[in-house]
């Protein structure tokens, strides 16, 4: 939700590096609040994008330029932890007058955190959020879920329209570019692409993401199902994703 008022703020995307955002908070002031760019936020179409354009880096320009009076500044994840679009989508912002730092999570900067919300039990939207928020506070929230076997996966990135994640039970695991998250990794591909053998696992990714190629063999390979969705789900996505959960 974005904090009403004129008040300045520290907007981010992807998984920056906490250190720049740290420094962020100390130059351009501690008590600024921060905001994801990457979630919908109800910003109108900029009209700067082509229409085939991932909803989430739609969502990056559109808050941003709704926001653009407010932003201080912008801490951008750009490298391998994020997309092309990610990078092309920081020089873009920077052209429209944006101050924009960004962020490359390289492998000497992997952390190597616990796997909490991930691999625990609970409803799958709030931990999603969990592990979301733990990008700019990474301590546990109180009530740690308690770990589970895992009776489905849902592999993927946070989805634009979460209705989807509602069909999960609260044995699933989370893998793909979330877990990577939890874990502090957001550019480790052999996390990003590890399931558990023999879990039935939904494969999420919005369309026109890059990610749908990984998508795609992850599905082939473990015999699970591959699902996009441009903006909101529609009807059809979630009578294929029920029908997966209620069947396998």
């Amino acid at each position: 939700m974005i904090p009403s008022g004129d008040s300045r703020l520290i907007g981010y995307y992807g998984f920056p590096l906490r250190r720049l955002l740290n420094s962020a908070r100390e130059k351009f002031g501690p008590g600024l609040e921060m905001i994801d760019l990457d979630i919908d936020h109800g910003a109108p179409d900029s009209g700067l994008l082509p229409v085939t354009t991932c909803r989430i880096i739609s969502n990056i320009m559109n808050n941003s330029v709704m926001l653009r009076s407010r932003l201080a500044v912008i801490v951008a994840a750009v490298g391998e932890g994020k997309c092309d679009r990610g990078r092309n989508i920081s020089f873009l912002l920077q052209g429209l007058g944006l101050n924009v730092i960004e962020s490359r999570f390289e492998e000497k900067e992997w952390e190597e955190r616990e796997l909490i919300y991930s691999s625990g039990r609970g409803t799958l939207s709030e931990r999603i959020d969990r592990i979301m928020y733990s990008v700019i506070d990474p301590s546990p929230a109180p009530g740690v879920p308690e770990p589970c076997r895992p009776t489905h996966g849902f592999w993927g990135v946070p989805p634009n329209d979460y209705r989807v994640l509602d069909l999960f039970p609260e044995t699933t695991h989370i893998y793909g570019w979330t877990r990577c998250v939890e874990a502090g990794r957001p550019s480790d591909m052999e996390m990003e692409s590890y399931v558990d053998e023999g879990v039935p696992t939904v494969f999420f990714t919005q369309s026109f993401c890059a990610k749908q190629d990984l998508a795609h063999y992850l599905a082939e390979k473990y015999g699970g199902i591959e699902v996009d969705c441009h903006r909101e789900i529609n009807d059809s996505i979630l009578a294929k994703v029920e029908a997966f959960i209620r069947l396998s």
